[in-house]
């Protein structure tokens, strides 16, 4: 799907930050977009890479490697920061030593149609931290920052095409990784994603990586515990 316009919309938000010490990396699957006039009117650190990719995880795992900066955002085409003082916001958290995720809120930028899952609370989705992150995933992707050396390891598996970061939240919280969360709308986020289709391949996703991350005596529970979700989901 060709997402030009959406991008360039993303990159505008972006450019209207108040704090602009940052790089932003581009990863646009082959489409080979022209970002020329955006990064010369905003003064932007813009790098674009343009190859084809196995996937969205692929091509944010190739950012990770590129970049620059002690702490990485993952941003979507259809997302834009809540307003123009996040990053400023952010800025001194940022340097508290030892912190290795900063977790906020996300707001949906729901449609009409889209599910009621989505419409609860106005859209406004809070982290959890807990042990709830095995029933259901707790984190939004555009609600995190992470700090480059979470992924020193390991990155985004990409046997996962719709839940790769669920697994690696999990994976953190199992480390228990130092974490800071904050009482902060990150993000305005679109609702196009494909973990809002609901569909089997996200479920048959979600019981392999809880699988994966704990044992297979507990693939039963799972299984029951997905199902529930998806009839729940598809009824409504």
């Amino acid at each position: 799907m060709n997402q030009t316009k959406e991008l360039f919309d993303c990159l505008e938000s972006i450019s209207k930050q108040s704090f602009l010490d940052f790089e932003i990396i581009v990863l646009d699957g082959g489409l080979g977009v022209n970002l020329n006039s955006i990064s010369k009117s905003k003064s932007l650190q813009i790098k674009l890479v343009s190859e084809k990719d196995l996937g969205v995880y692929d091509a944010m795992n190739k950012g990770i490697d590129i970049a620059n900066g002690d702490w990485l955002y993952f941003m979507g085409v259809d997302d834009a920061f809540y307003d123009f003082e996040v990053l400023e916001y952010l800025s001194t958290s940022f340097e508290i030593k030892d912190v290795k995720l900063i977790l906020g809120k996300i707001v949906y930028n729901y449609k009409k149609q889209d599910s009621i899952f989505l419409k609860r609370n106005e859209g406004l989705i809070l982290p959890i931290w807990s042990k709830k992150i095995w029933i259901r995933n707790t984190i939004h992707h555009q609600g995190v920052f992470y700090h480059k050396s979470n992924f020193l390891k390991n990155k985004f598996d990409i046997r996962y095409k719709i839940l790769s970061d669920y697994d690696f939240n999990l994976k953190l919280w199992k480390q228990q990784v130092p974490i800071l969360i904050l009482d902060r709308i990150i993000a305005k986020c679109g609702t196009g994603g494909l973990s809002k289709k609901y569909n089997l391949n996200l479920y048959k996703e979600e019981i392999l990586l809880k699988t994966l991350s704990s044992s297979i005596i507990f693939t039963p529970i799972f299984i029951c515990l997905t199902l529930i979700k998806y009839v729940f989901k598809k009824m409504l």
